[in-house]
């Protein structure tokens, strides 16, 4: 399914008007774009943790590491085949 037909569809079961629907679906793309930036930013050690989690939340930090660690023990395991 296409960006356009999900707004539709959200506009469709909401009952709420598309612009309501434009500006909030904007603003989430935003936040999710900055918390990436910041947790890429926090695993390339650019910002500590604390600025990670001051700016993502605690919650997104330690997804973060928890995703980060599996990823090394994969790569890890790959190089040992």
């Amino acid at each position: 399914m296409d960006t356009i037909k999900y707004l539709q569809e959200i506009i469709l079961q909401t009952h709420k008007p598309a612009a309501e629907v434009m500006a909030q679906a904007f603003k989430t793309g935003v936040r999710q774009m900055w918390r990436e930036r910041v947790l890429g930013q926090y695993l390339r050690q650019e910002i500590s943790r604390d600025k990670a989690i001051e700016l993502s939340g605690i919650d997104w930090v330690e997804l973060a590491e928890r995703q980060h660690k599996v990823m090394l023990e994969d790569l890890a395991w790959a190089m040992e085949s």
